[in-house]
């Protein structure tokens, strides 16, 4: 399915381990600008100190015109009447998770993710924590009741990836395709 250019997206950072996924899928989204008109990001602070930690850098600031802050209820996708189709939160914390779950809207990105919600428009949050406890099993399942996508963090090996970006890639390009979007990659039986 290729959007074309009304398509809007917001992706959302939190402080989950797996800045690499967040890199990767910004990266990526850069590459296949012809499917989208929109990009916002929103990252917390715990998102930002992960980056850092885990990528040895702030390359995250390489995007400072794309991003919203995480208090900023005025953003256009806080709102249904902002018209924007998909929300990936990659990596989605279980906390943010447990608060999308419950209804919760104290930051921005809870507020998208209910508005998404609420809108029925696409929601994919991509879950890193192992192992997982009956919470966290419920708060998937209630967040997929509602219309939601659960995709675990988990890389897939069909490929044979080479390093730790290929791994990564595995995962990303998953989300691309639960998006929607049109990419090149690994199927498997080709």
């Amino acid at each position: 399915m290729k959007f074309g250019n009304s398509h809007q997206i917001v992706v959302a950072v939190t402080g989950a381990s797996g800045a690499i996924y967040a890199r990767q899928l910004i990266q990526k989204l850069h590459l296949i600008q012809e499917q989208w008109s929109k990009l916002a990001i929103v990252m917390t602070d715990n998102a930002r100190e992960v980056w850092r930690t885990e990528l040895g850098d702030e390359s995250y600031k390489e995007y400072e015109h794309l991003l919203v802050s995480n208090r900023d209820f005025s953003a256009a996708f806080a709102s249904g009447s902002g018209n924007y189709q998909t929300m990936i939160i990659i990596p989605c914390s279980m906390g943010t998770l447990g608060r999308i779950a419950s209804g919760t809207s104290s930051d921005l990105i809870t507020r998208a993710a209910d508005v998404v919600l609420k809108e029925r428009r696409k929601l994919i949050c991509v879950v890193r924590e192992t192992p997982y406890h009956l919470v966290h099993i419920r708060n998937m399942e209630t967040v997929t009741l509602a219309g939601g996508i659960i995709c675990p963090a988990t890389p897939s090996y069909y490929s044979l990836p080479k390093n730790v970006e290929e791994v990564a890639a595995t995962v990303v390009d998953r989300v691309l395709n639960l998006a929607g979007f049109s990419i090149r990659t690994f199927r498997w039986g080709k």
